[in-house]
C-alpha cells in the first residue's frame, strides 16, 4: 500500500496562484530566489485586489514594467531586486515560510511543485488548473 504525501494545511487558491507565477517567472529567466519573491508579491496583489483593498489600480504585470524610476534614470536600468508590499519586502525566505513551511515541504517538493510545473509546461492557464489541481490535496 502507498502512502500518498499530504499537505500540512489545506491548500489554497493563492498557494497555486503564487507557485505558478514563480514557474512563470522562471520561464522568463528570472533567479530562483527573485521568482519566489515575485510569485508571492503578484499573489498578494491580486490578492488585495480581489477583497477590496487593492494595493495597485492595474494589473501585477504592469505594475512592474510601470515600477517609478528616478528623474533622469534609463528605461533600461536595474529594478530592486524584491518587491514590496507594506514596508515588506516580498523575499524567497518569505515564500519559503508562506508557501512551502505552510503546506510541508515534503509536499511541496514531490506533489505540489511538480504537478504547478508540468501544468505551466503544458501551457495550461492558471484558471484552468486553479480548482482541479487542488481537489485532492488534502490535509
Amino acid at each position: 500500500m502507498q502512502t500518498m504525501v499530504k499537505p500540512r494545511l489545506p491548500i489554497r487558491r493563492f498557494d497555486v496562484f503564487a507557485e505558478y507565477n514563480r514557474r512563470k517567472a522562471l520561464a522568463d529567466g528570472i533567479p530562483e530566489d527573485e521568482a519566489e519573491g515575485y510569485g508571492l508579491w503578484v499573489a498578494k496583489v491580486v490578492a488585495s485586489r480581489r477583497f477590496g483593498s487593492g494595493v495597485f489600480s492595474q494589473a501585477p504585470s504592469k505594475v512592474r514594467e510601470s515600477a517609478p524610476r528616478e528623474p533622469g534614470e534609463e528605461a533600461q536600468a536595474e529594478r530592486p531586486k524584491w518587491h514590496s508590499l507594506g514596508g515588506e519586502p516580498q523575499t524567497d525566505d518569505l515564500f519559503q515560510k508562506e508557501i512551502v513551511n505552510r503546506m510541508g515541504r515534503e509536499f511541496y517538493e514531490t506533489v505540489f511543485a511538480p504537478a504547478i510545473a508540468q501544468a505551466v509546461a503544458e501551457d495550461r492557464s492558471y484558471n484552468a488548473i486553479r480548482d482541479t489541481i487542488r481537489k485532492d490535496w488534502r490535509p
